[in-house]
Protein backbone atom coordinates (compact mmCIF):
# COMPACT_ATOMS: atom_id res chain seq x y z
CA UNK A 1 0.00 0.00 0.00
CA UNK A 2 1.15 3.28 -1.07
CA UNK A 3 2.17 6.15 2.33
CA UNK A 4 2.67 9.37 2.32
CA UNK A 5 4.06 11.92 4.67
CA UNK A 6 1.37 13.14 6.74
CA UNK A 7 0.94 16.78 7.73
CA UNK A 8 -2.61 16.76 9.02
CA UNK A 9 -3.77 14.90 12.46
CA UNK A 10 -2.67 12.07 13.86
CA UNK A 11 -0.52 9.88 11.69
CA UNK A 12 -1.89 5.92 10.80
CA UNK A 13 0.62 3.64 10.66
CA UNK A 14 -0.97 1.67 7.43
CA UNK A 15 -0.65 4.77 5.46
CA UNK A 16 1.81 6.99 6.71
CA UNK A 17 5.27 7.31 7.35
CA UNK A 18 6.22 7.34 10.76
CA UNK A 19 8.43 6.52 13.74
CA UNK A 20 8.11 3.67 16.51
CA UNK A 21 6.51 5.55 19.78
CA UNK A 22 8.33 3.07 22.16
CA UNK A 23 11.71 4.34 20.61
CA UNK A 24 10.76 8.20 21.09
CA UNK A 25 9.55 7.34 24.52
CA UNK A 26 11.18 4.09 25.38
CA UNK A 27 11.17 4.54 29.21
CA UNK A 28 7.40 4.59 29.12
CA UNK A 29 6.46 0.54 28.72
CA UNK A 30 9.20 0.17 32.01
CA UNK A 31 6.61 3.04 33.93
CA UNK A 32 3.66 0.98 32.97
CA UNK A 33 4.67 -2.55 33.80
CA UNK A 34 5.31 -0.46 37.24
CA UNK A 35 1.88 0.31 37.40
CA UNK A 36 2.96 4.61 37.60
CA UNK A 37 0.86 7.20 36.26
CA UNK A 38 2.74 9.50 34.67
CA UNK A 39 2.69 13.01 32.72
CA UNK A 40 3.57 13.86 28.74
CA UNK A 41 3.49 17.70 27.59
CA UNK A 42 5.13 19.01 24.43
CA UNK A 43 4.49 21.69 21.76
CA UNK A 44 1.45 20.89 19.09
CA UNK A 45 2.30 19.75 16.25
CA UNK A 46 4.91 17.09 17.70
CA UNK A 47 3.43 13.97 17.65
CA UNK A 48 2.20 13.26 21.07
CA UNK A 49 -0.89 11.85 20.05
CA UNK A 50 0.63 9.57 17.36
CA UNK A 51 2.78 7.95 19.53
CA UNK A 52 0.44 7.50 22.04
CA UNK A 53 -2.16 5.97 19.98
CA UNK A 54 1.07 4.08 18.38
CA UNK A 55 1.87 2.93 21.90
CA UNK A 56 -1.82 1.92 22.96
CA UNK A 57 -1.92 -0.02 20.00
CA UNK A 58 1.15 -2.05 20.91
CA UNK A 59 0.27 -2.69 24.04
CA UNK A 60 -2.83 -4.21 23.18
CA UNK A 61 -1.29 -6.18 20.65
CA UNK A 62 1.24 -7.41 22.99
CA UNK A 63 -1.86 -9.22 24.84
CA UNK A 64 -0.49 -8.15 27.96
CA UNK A 65 -2.57 -5.14 27.78
CA UNK A 66 -6.15 -3.21 26.45
CA UNK A 67 -4.71 0.13 26.05
CA UNK A 68 -6.42 3.40 24.68
CA UNK A 69 -5.98 6.72 23.82
CA UNK A 70 -9.14 8.84 25.38
CA UNK A 71 -9.74 12.63 24.81
CA UNK A 72 -11.07 14.68 27.44
CA UNK A 73 -11.16 18.22 24.74
CA UNK A 74 -14.97 18.11 24.09
CA UNK A 75 -15.40 18.89 28.56
CA UNK A 76 -13.74 22.13 27.84
CA UNK A 77 -17.08 24.05 27.27
CA UNK A 78 -17.97 23.21 30.20
CA UNK A 79 -15.06 24.48 32.91
CA UNK A 80 -17.64 25.39 35.79
CA UNK A 81 -20.13 22.42 35.32
CA UNK A 82 -18.05 18.96 36.12
CA UNK A 83 -21.07 17.03 35.42
CA UNK A 84 -21.90 18.09 31.93
CA UNK A 85 -18.38 17.94 30.63
CA UNK A 86 -18.21 14.45 32.12
CA UNK A 87 -21.09 13.40 30.29
CA UNK A 88 -19.80 14.83 27.18
CA UNK A 89 -16.61 13.33 27.35
CA UNK A 90 -18.10 9.66 28.68
CA UNK A 91 -19.93 9.77 24.77
CA UNK A 92 -16.99 10.53 23.23
CA UNK A 93 -14.80 7.81 25.74
CA UNK A 94 -17.63 5.27 24.01
CA UNK A 95 -17.86 6.20 20.87
CA UNK A 96 -13.93 5.73 20.69
CA UNK A 97 -13.88 2.47 22.59
CA UNK A 98 -17.16 1.19 20.52
CA UNK A 99 -15.15 1.99 17.01
CA UNK A 100 -12.05 -0.02 18.99
CA UNK A 101 -13.94 -2.48 19.29
CA UNK A 102 -12.80 -3.57 22.78
CA UNK A 103 -13.99 -6.04 25.33
CA UNK A 104 -15.65 -3.12 27.73
CA UNK A 105 -19.08 -2.29 29.15
CA UNK A 106 -21.04 0.29 27.13
CA UNK A 107 -22.57 3.45 29.61
CA UNK A 108 -26.09 2.39 29.06
CA UNK A 109 -24.85 -1.17 30.56
CA UNK A 110 -23.36 0.50 33.76
CA UNK A 111 -25.97 2.43 34.52
CA UNK A 112 -28.18 -0.61 34.40
CA UNK A 113 -26.23 -2.41 37.04
CA UNK A 114 -24.85 0.11 39.26
CA UNK A 115 -28.03 2.11 39.09
CA UNK A 116 -26.27 4.92 38.45
CA UNK A 117 -27.82 7.75 36.07
CA UNK A 118 -25.07 10.07 36.02
CA UNK A 119 -21.87 8.28 35.69
CA UNK A 120 -18.34 10.20 36.83
CA UNK A 121 -15.30 9.46 35.31
CA UNK A 122 -14.05 7.52 38.58
CA UNK A 123 -16.82 5.07 37.87
CA UNK A 124 -16.50 4.58 34.22
CA UNK A 125 -12.64 3.95 34.45
CA UNK A 126 -12.78 1.63 37.98
CA UNK A 127 -16.02 -0.71 35.42
CA UNK A 128 -13.74 -0.64 32.66
CA UNK A 129 -11.13 -2.21 34.61
CA UNK A 130 -12.87 -4.70 36.38
CA UNK A 131 -14.46 -5.72 33.41
CA UNK A 132 -11.02 -5.78 31.17
CA UNK A 133 -10.05 -9.06 30.80
CA UNK A 134 -6.31 -7.68 30.83
CA UNK A 135 -4.72 -5.08 32.78
CA UNK A 136 -6.28 -1.40 31.09
CA UNK A 137 -3.94 1.33 30.41
CA UNK A 138 -5.23 4.62 29.62
CA UNK A 139 -3.86 7.90 27.96
CA UNK A 140 -6.01 10.96 27.72
CA UNK A 141 -5.23 13.95 25.80
CA UNK A 142 -5.69 17.43 25.79
CA UNK A 143 -5.46 17.04 29.00
CA UNK A 144 -5.00 20.75 29.63
CA UNK A 145 -7.63 21.81 27.10
CA UNK A 146 -9.73 22.29 30.06
CA UNK A 147 -9.96 24.43 33.26
CA UNK A 148 -11.65 25.66 36.60
CA UNK A 149 -13.64 22.80 38.60
CA UNK A 150 -14.00 20.66 35.77
CA UNK A 151 -10.24 19.94 35.47
CA UNK A 152 -9.67 19.66 39.28
CA UNK A 153 -12.84 17.36 39.18
CA UNK A 154 -10.97 15.22 36.89
CA UNK A 155 -7.49 14.97 38.64
CA UNK A 156 -8.91 14.46 41.49
CA UNK A 157 -10.79 11.33 40.54
CA UNK A 158 -8.19 9.97 39.13
CA UNK A 159 -6.12 10.54 42.28
CA UNK A 160 -9.08 8.80 44.33
CA UNK A 161 -9.08 5.95 41.70
CA UNK A 162 -5.43 5.42 41.89
CA UNK A 163 -4.92 2.73 44.86
CA UNK A 164 -7.61 0.27 43.74
CA UNK A 165 -5.27 0.00 40.40
CA UNK A 166 -4.96 -2.33 38.54
CA UNK A 167 -7.97 -5.20 39.62
CA UNK A 168 -9.99 -1.71 40.39
CA UNK A 169 -8.73 1.18 37.93
CA UNK A 170 -6.17 1.57 35.11
CA UNK A 171 -2.78 0.15 35.86
CA UNK A 172 -1.62 2.94 34.13
CA UNK A 173 -3.01 6.43 33.45
CA UNK A 174 -0.58 8.61 30.95
CA UNK A 175 -1.92 12.92 30.99
CA UNK A 176 -0.93 14.30 27.34
CA UNK A 177 -0.85 18.21 26.78
CA UNK A 178 1.33 20.97 25.65
CA UNK A 179 1.75 22.05 29.80
CA UNK A 180 2.81 19.89 32.67
CA UNK A 181 0.25 19.56 35.88
CA UNK A 182 1.50 22.61 38.16
CA UNK A 183 0.82 24.87 34.40
CA UNK A 184 -2.52 23.47 33.94
CA UNK A 185 -5.03 26.74 33.52
CA UNK A 186 -7.01 27.16 36.47
CA UNK A 187 -8.98 29.62 34.72
CA UNK A 188 -10.63 29.77 31.22
CA UNK A 189 -8.60 32.56 30.29
CA UNK A 190 -5.53 30.92 30.97
CA UNK A 191 -4.12 34.07 33.33
CA UNK A 192 -4.03 31.74 36.54
CA UNK A 193 -2.50 28.55 36.66
CA UNK A 194 -2.70 25.06 39.31
CA UNK A 195 1.52 25.98 40.21
CA UNK A 196 1.46 22.65 42.02
CA UNK A 197 0.77 18.88 41.08
CA UNK A 198 -0.92 18.37 44.05
CA UNK A 199 -4.51 17.46 42.59
CA UNK A 200 -2.16 14.90 40.41
CA UNK A 201 0.28 14.32 42.94
CA UNK A 202 0.39 10.20 42.03
CA UNK A 203 2.39 11.04 38.98
CA UNK A 204 6.00 9.46 38.83
CA UNK A 205 7.34 11.75 36.38
CA UNK A 206 7.19 13.93 33.89
CA UNK A 207 8.09 13.63 30.01
CA UNK A 208 8.88 16.27 27.53
CA UNK A 209 8.64 14.52 24.32
CA UNK A 210 11.40 15.85 22.13
CA UNK A 211 11.84 16.84 18.57
CA UNK A 212 13.30 14.29 15.96
CA UNK A 213 16.99 13.77 16.07
CA UNK A 214 18.79 14.03 12.97
CA UNK A 215 18.90 10.19 13.22
CA UNK A 216 14.78 10.18 13.29
CA UNK A 217 14.86 12.18 10.29
CA UNK A 218 17.49 10.02 8.39
CA UNK A 219 14.80 6.83 9.39
CA UNK A 220 11.76 8.28 8.57
CA UNK A 221 12.88 9.85 5.00
CA UNK A 222 14.48 6.21 4.44
CA UNK A 223 11.22 4.93 4.63
CA UNK A 224 10.55 6.80 1.38
CA UNK A 225 13.01 5.93 -0.23
CA UNK A 226 12.43 2.02 0.48
CA UNK A 227 8.85 1.95 -0.63
CA UNK A 228 9.95 4.56 -3.72
CA UNK A 229 13.27 4.24 -4.89
CA UNK A 230 13.66 7.99 -4.37
CA UNK A 231 16.80 8.94 -2.61
CA UNK A 232 16.98 11.88 -0.07
CA UNK A 233 20.60 13.08 -0.68
CA UNK A 234 22.88 13.03 2.58
CA UNK A 235 23.16 16.60 2.30
CA UNK A 236 19.66 17.52 1.79
CA UNK A 237 18.50 15.02 5.25
CA UNK A 238 21.16 17.51 7.32
CA UNK A 239 19.51 20.50 5.77
CA UNK A 240 16.08 19.41 6.60
CA UNK A 241 17.11 18.73 9.98
CA UNK A 242 18.72 22.42 10.03
CA UNK A 243 15.83 24.10 9.13
CA UNK A 244 13.44 22.06 11.04
CA UNK A 245 15.79 21.26 13.92
CA UNK A 246 13.59 17.56 14.10
CA UNK A 247 10.50 19.50 14.29
CA UNK A 248 8.68 16.67 13.07
CA UNK A 249 5.33 18.67 11.51
CA UNK A 250 7.77 20.43 9.64
CA UNK A 251 10.07 17.46 8.79
CA UNK A 252 6.79 15.88 6.87
CA UNK A 253 5.67 18.89 5.65
CA UNK A 254 9.09 19.62 3.33
CA UNK A 255 9.06 16.09 2.54
CA UNK A 256 5.16 15.70 1.38
CA UNK A 257 5.59 18.94 -0.62
CA UNK A 258 8.91 17.81 -2.60
CA UNK A 259 7.46 14.21 -2.93
CA UNK A 260 3.89 15.21 -4.16
CA UNK A 261 4.49 18.38 -5.48
CA UNK A 262 7.73 19.60 -6.41
CA UNK A 263 9.93 16.05 -7.52
CA UNK A 264 6.76 13.67 -7.41
CA UNK A 265 9.06 11.50 -10.20
CA UNK A 266 10.56 8.54 -7.51
CA UNK A 267 13.36 8.80 -9.94
CA UNK A 268 14.61 12.48 -9.05
CA UNK A 269 16.89 12.11 -6.54
CA UNK A 270 16.07 15.19 -3.43
CA UNK A 271 18.61 17.49 -3.09
CA UNK A 272 19.26 20.60 -1.26
CA UNK A 273 17.83 22.91 -3.99
CA UNK A 274 14.73 20.84 -3.53
CA UNK A 275 14.45 21.16 0.37
CA UNK A 276 14.96 24.94 0.24
CA UNK A 277 12.34 25.23 -2.50
CA UNK A 278 10.11 23.39 -0.50
CA UNK A 279 11.16 25.44 2.59
CA UNK A 280 9.88 28.76 0.63
CA UNK A 281 6.70 27.63 -0.47
CA UNK A 282 5.92 26.68 3.16
CA UNK A 283 6.81 29.50 4.50
CA UNK A 284 4.33 31.87 1.72
CA UNK A 285 1.82 29.58 2.28
CA UNK A 286 1.37 29.64 5.99
CA UNK A 287 -0.11 26.44 6.68
CA UNK A 288 -1.83 25.59 9.49
CA UNK A 289 0.76 24.52 11.69
CA UNK A 290 2.90 27.85 10.67
CA UNK A 291 -0.50 30.37 10.62
CA UNK A 292 -1.34 29.19 14.38
CA UNK A 293 1.77 29.92 15.68
CA UNK A 294 1.77 33.61 13.87
CA UNK A 295 -1.58 34.24 15.26
CA UNK A 296 0.25 33.88 18.95
CA UNK A 297 2.53 36.42 17.81
CA UNK A 298 -0.82 38.66 18.28
CA UNK A 299 -0.42 38.39 22.07
CA UNK A 300 1.00 40.64 24.65
CA UNK A 301 3.01 37.90 26.60
CA UNK A 302 4.48 36.41 23.33
CA UNK A 303 5.78 40.62 22.22
CA UNK A 304 7.25 41.14 25.03
CA UNK A 305 9.99 38.13 24.51
CA UNK A 306 10.02 37.52 21.06
CA UNK A 307 10.48 41.68 20.02
CA UNK A 308 13.94 41.57 22.07
CA UNK A 309 14.77 38.42 20.58
CA UNK A 310 13.77 39.74 16.90
CA UNK A 311 16.00 43.17 17.76
CA UNK A 312 18.88 41.91 19.46
CA UNK A 313 17.70 43.02 23.16
CA UNK A 314 18.21 41.43 26.90
CA UNK A 315 14.63 39.67 27.43
CA UNK A 316 13.12 41.98 30.32
CA UNK A 317 11.59 41.47 33.61
CA UNK A 318 8.92 39.04 31.90
CA UNK A 319 6.97 36.09 34.14
CA UNK A 320 8.53 32.63 34.21
CA UNK A 321 5.03 31.58 33.25
CA UNK A 322 5.16 33.73 30.33
CA UNK A 323 8.44 31.91 29.24
CA UNK A 324 7.25 28.58 29.77
CA UNK A 325 4.18 29.60 27.67
CA UNK A 326 7.02 30.64 24.82
CA UNK A 327 8.50 27.05 25.24
CA UNK A 328 5.54 24.59 25.23
CA UNK A 329 4.07 26.49 22.39
CA UNK A 330 7.72 25.27 20.44
CA UNK A 331 8.42 29.02 19.58
CA UNK A 332 11.65 29.33 21.60
CA UNK A 333 13.69 26.49 23.09
CA UNK A 334 16.81 27.21 25.33
CA UNK A 335 19.95 27.67 23.70
CA UNK A 336 22.82 25.69 25.28
CA UNK A 337 24.40 28.78 26.79
CA UNK A 338 20.67 29.12 28.51
CA UNK A 339 19.29 31.87 26.82
CA UNK A 340 15.84 31.46 25.14
CA UNK A 341 16.16 31.85 20.90
CA UNK A 342 13.38 30.63 17.94
CA UNK A 343 13.18 27.27 17.98
CA UNK A 344 14.61 26.55 14.13
CA UNK A 345 15.52 28.97 10.77
CA UNK A 346 12.34 28.42 9.84
CA UNK A 347 10.38 30.17 12.63
CA UNK A 348 13.07 32.47 12.01
CA UNK A 349 11.54 33.09 8.87
CA UNK A 350 7.95 32.81 9.74
CA UNK A 351 8.03 35.29 12.28
CA UNK A 352 9.54 38.41 10.83
CA UNK A 353 7.45 38.19 7.64
CA UNK A 354 4.42 37.64 9.69
CA UNK A 355 5.37 40.80 11.32
CA UNK A 356 6.21 42.65 8.27
CA UNK A 357 3.44 42.03 6.46
CA UNK A 358 1.32 44.77 6.93
CA UNK A 359 4.03 47.08 6.43
CA UNK A 360 4.13 45.24 2.88
CA UNK A 361 0.38 45.25 2.13
CA UNK A 362 0.47 49.16 3.05
CA UNK A 363 3.85 49.74 0.62
CA UNK A 364 3.15 52.03 -2.49
CA UNK A 365 3.91 50.49 -5.92
CA UNK A 366 7.51 50.57 -6.54
CA UNK A 367 8.64 50.02 -9.78
CA UNK A 368 11.97 47.56 -9.56
CA UNK A 369 14.32 49.80 -11.01
CA UNK A 370 17.41 47.62 -9.30
CA UNK A 371 17.19 45.29 -12.14
CA UNK A 372 19.75 45.11 -14.67
CA UNK A 373 18.49 44.06 -18.21
CA UNK A 374 19.88 40.63 -17.48
CA UNK A 375 17.32 40.50 -14.81
CA UNK A 376 19.50 40.47 -11.54
CA UNK A 377 20.18 43.09 -9.18
CA UNK A 378 22.28 46.57 -9.27
CA UNK A 379 23.31 46.74 -5.32
CA UNK A 380 24.35 50.56 -6.11
CA UNK A 381 20.99 51.19 -7.60
CA UNK A 382 19.22 49.41 -4.67
CA UNK A 383 20.66 51.44 -2.51
CA UNK A 384 19.57 54.74 -3.79
CA UNK A 385 16.02 53.41 -4.53
CA UNK A 386 15.50 52.21 -0.43
CA UNK A 387 17.48 55.43 -0.10
CA UNK A 388 14.11 57.08 -1.54
CA UNK A 389 11.94 55.28 -0.28
CA UNK A 390 12.87 55.26 3.27
CA UNK A 391 13.07 59.05 3.05
CA UNK A 392 9.98 59.57 1.74
CA UNK A 393 7.68 56.43 3.42
CA UNK A 394 9.47 54.71 6.49
CA UNK A 395 8.46 56.69 9.12
CA UNK A 396 4.57 56.85 8.26
CA UNK A 397 5.18 53.06 7.81
CA UNK A 398 6.39 52.53 11.47
CA UNK A 399 2.63 52.05 12.43
CA UNK A 400 1.98 49.59 10.28
CA UNK A 401 3.39 47.26 13.01
CA UNK A 402 2.64 46.64 16.80
CA UNK A 403 5.95 45.55 17.52
CA UNK A 404 7.26 48.98 17.98
CA UNK A 405 10.77 48.77 19.33
CA UNK A 406 11.43 47.16 16.12
CA UNK A 407 9.54 48.63 13.82
CA UNK A 408 12.08 49.93 11.52
CA UNK A 409 13.39 46.70 10.97
CA UNK A 410 10.03 44.86 9.74
CA UNK A 411 9.52 48.03 7.79
CA UNK A 412 13.04 47.74 6.20
CA UNK A 413 12.10 44.24 5.72
CA UNK A 414 8.85 44.70 3.96
CA UNK A 415 10.96 46.80 1.21
CA UNK A 416 13.38 43.84 1.09
CA UNK A 417 10.36 41.34 0.25
CA UNK A 418 8.73 43.43 -2.28
CA UNK A 419 12.73 43.21 -4.07
CA UNK A 420 13.11 39.64 -3.94
CA UNK A 421 9.20 39.19 -4.63
CA UNK A 422 9.48 35.22 -5.40
CA UNK A 423 13.21 35.81 -7.61
CA UNK A 424 15.50 35.44 -4.27
CA UNK A 425 15.24 34.98 -0.70
CA UNK A 426 15.89 36.77 2.39
CA UNK A 427 17.62 34.79 5.34
CA UNK A 428 17.77 36.50 8.73
CA UNK A 429 20.05 35.49 12.09
CA UNK A 430 19.61 37.40 15.49
CA UNK A 431 20.55 36.49 19.00
CA UNK A 432 19.63 37.64 22.43
CA UNK A 433 21.82 40.23 23.89
CA UNK A 434 23.72 40.80 20.57
CA UNK A 435 21.84 44.23 19.89
CA UNK A 436 21.71 43.45 16.27
CA UNK A 437 20.03 41.49 13.72
CA UNK A 438 21.03 40.40 10.36
CA UNK A 439 20.21 39.45 6.71
CA UNK A 440 20.80 38.00 3.88
CA UNK A 441 19.29 39.35 0.44
CA UNK A 442 20.02 36.28 -1.96
CA UNK A 443 18.81 37.16 -5.72
CA UNK A 444 19.87 34.85 -9.02
CA UNK A 445 23.73 35.58 -8.45
CA UNK A 446 24.01 38.32 -6.12
CA UNK A 447 24.51 38.28 -2.34
CA UNK A 448 24.03 40.86 -0.45
CA UNK A 449 25.19 40.49 3.65
CA UNK A 450 23.37 43.74 5.60
CA UNK A 451 23.64 44.33 9.55
CA UNK A 452 20.68 46.43 11.51
CA UNK A 453 21.37 47.82 14.99
CA UNK A 454 19.63 50.91 16.92
CA UNK A 455 20.81 53.78 18.73
CA UNK A 456 18.95 54.27 21.70
CA UNK A 457 18.69 57.24 24.19
CA UNK A 458 21.50 56.99 26.64
CA UNK A 459 23.64 54.25 24.18
CA UNK A 460 26.62 55.49 22.78
CA UNK A 461 27.09 55.21 18.48
CA UNK A 462 26.69 51.43 17.77
CA UNK A 463 28.76 52.30 14.76
CA UNK A 464 31.97 50.76 15.48
CA UNK A 465 30.33 47.88 17.60
CA UNK A 466 28.17 47.20 14.41
CA UNK A 467 31.18 47.06 11.87
CA UNK A 468 33.61 44.36 14.17
CA UNK A 469 29.72 42.57 13.87
CA UNK A 470 29.35 43.02 10.40
CA UNK A 471 32.87 41.42 9.83
CA UNK A 472 31.85 38.30 11.32
CA UNK A 473 28.66 37.94 9.50
CA UNK A 474 30.33 38.95 5.98
CA UNK A 475 32.88 36.32 6.95
CA UNK A 476 30.25 33.55 7.15
CA UNK A 477 29.33 34.23 3.66
CA UNK A 478 32.27 34.86 2.42
CA UNK A 479 31.49 38.58 1.26
CA UNK A 480 34.18 41.72 1.18
CA UNK A 481 31.31 44.64 0.89
CA UNK A 482 27.86 44.74 3.10
CA UNK A 483 25.66 47.40 4.58
CA UNK A 484 25.52 48.48 8.10
CA UNK A 485 21.77 50.23 8.93
CA UNK A 486 21.55 52.59 12.14
CA UNK A 487 18.37 53.34 12.76
CA UNK A 488 18.63 56.29 14.70
CA UNK A 489 16.04 56.17 17.93
CA UNK A 490 17.07 59.07 20.43
CA UNK A 491 14.33 61.37 21.19
CA UNK A 492 14.07 64.90 19.80
CA UNK A 493 15.84 64.02 16.10
CA UNK A 494 14.79 65.48 12.72
CA UNK A 495 11.96 63.76 10.85
CA UNK A 496 13.60 60.61 8.99
CA UNK A 497 13.64 62.33 5.29
CA UNK A 498 15.74 65.07 6.33
CA UNK A 499 18.64 62.82 8.33
CA UNK A 500 18.58 59.52 6.42
CA UNK A 501 22.35 59.36 5.40
CA UNK A 502 25.12 57.08 3.98
CA UNK A 503 28.65 56.87 4.31
CA UNK A 504 31.58 54.99 3.03
CA UNK A 505 33.65 53.24 6.45
CA UNK A 506 36.25 50.45 6.04
CA UNK A 507 35.94 47.51 8.93
CA UNK A 508 38.50 46.47 11.54
CA UNK A 509 38.76 43.29 8.64
CA UNK A 510 39.30 45.93 6.02
CA UNK A 511 36.34 45.10 4.43
CA UNK A 512 34.57 47.90 2.42
CA UNK A 513 30.75 48.99 4.11
CA UNK A 514 28.15 51.07 3.30
CA UNK A 515 27.00 52.62 6.00
CA UNK A 516 23.14 53.81 6.12
CA UNK A 517 21.75 55.89 9.13
CA UNK A 518 18.13 56.80 9.42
Amino acid sequence: MTKWFNTAGPCKSDIHYMLSATDRLPQLKHLIDQENYFVIHAPRQIGKTTAMISLAQELTKSGQYIAVLLSVEVGAVFPHDPQLAQNSILNHWWNQIRLLQLPLPSLAQMRQESGITELDLQTVLQSWAIASPLPLVVFLDEIDALSDETLISVLRQLRSGFPNRPQGFPQSVGLIGMRDVRDYKITAGGSNRLNTSSPFNIKVQSFTMSNFTLEDVKNLYAQHTEATGQIFTEAAIAHAFHLTQGQPWLVNAIAKEITEYIAADPAIPITVELINQAKEILIKRQDTHLDSLAERLREDRVRAIIQPILSGLEIGDTPEDDRRYLLDLGLVIRSQEGGLKIANPIYQEVIPRVLSQGAQDSLPMIQPSWLNPDGNINPQILLEAFLKFWRQHGEPLFKSTNYPEIAPHLVMMAFLHRVVNGGGTLEREYAIGSGRMDICLRYQGVILGMELKVWRDGKKDPLYEGLEQLDKYLSGLSLDTGWLVIFDRRSGLPPISDRTTTEDAISPAGRNIIVIRG
